[in-house]
């Protein structure tokens, strides 16, 4: 209760705060190019319940792709990437949209990132239920630890299966870790390493 009170104080504060440079970022994704100002896609919250996360876009024709059946995985330079999309992914400032999705209580400012279905539905079952067992959060300890997540699989032969073998069962082990030991005081120190890592320009992972 007291977790889900300091979401929406903060990210209701946060909203209301950053509310001018968030229609500076809505009017300079809408000139640079056609589409709509959010990207939202499938990702799966709390005890398994399917939610639509929000990010500013961030690339051209930019669409929800979570049922599409393809690698749902941004690696390296991507051409689809718009010239404002640049900017908003190396400061991670498309992710202040989900500001939005804590405070209506489909995530958490701290927690395991969500992950869309088809990630989803490769957890081994004991760590699927830990993780699913709180809501998803902005930033979490595997967050900070692949915040060069996109360069690591952009360096891989196959990223998909990079990422299905090697990074997601690694990010698991974090958010399972995260979920047994968390804490209010915890929360807060994610929260200012976040800050720190965004302060010195090293991006988190997606």
């Amino acid at each position: 209760m007291a977790k889900r009170l300091f979401d929406l104080c903060a990210s209701g504060l946060g909203l209301w705060l950053l509310s001018p440079l968030l229609l500076l970022m809505a009017l300079a994704i809408k000139l640079d190019s056609p589409g709509p100002v959010f990207f939202r896609q499938v990702r799966v919250g709390r005890h398994g319940v399917a939610f639509r996360i929000h990010k500013f876009r961030t690339m051209t024709n930019q669409d929800t792709d979570a049922e599409a059946g393809t690698p749902q995985l941004t690696v390296g330079v991507d051409p689809r990437i718009t010239r404002v999309g640049a900017l908003l992914r190396r400061t991670k400032l498309d992710e202040l949209a989900q500001l939005i999705d804590v405070f209506v209580g489909d995530m958490s400012l701290v927690g395991p990132r969500p992950e869309v279905p088809r990630y989803v539905a490769l957890y081994p079952p004991s760590l699927r239920d830990k993780v699913l067992s709180v809501r998803p959060g902005i930033t979490d300890p595997a967050s900070l630890a692949f915040r060069d997540e996109s360069a690591q699989l952009a360096r891989a032969v196959d990223p998909e299966r990079a990422y299905v073998e090697a990074v997601m069962p690694a990010k698991l082990q974090l958010s399972a870790r995260y979920v047994d030991e968390a804490s209010f005081m915890g929360d807060l120190q994610l929260i200012a390493a976040t800050l720190r890592a965004l302060w010195t320009g090293t991006p988190t992972s997606r």
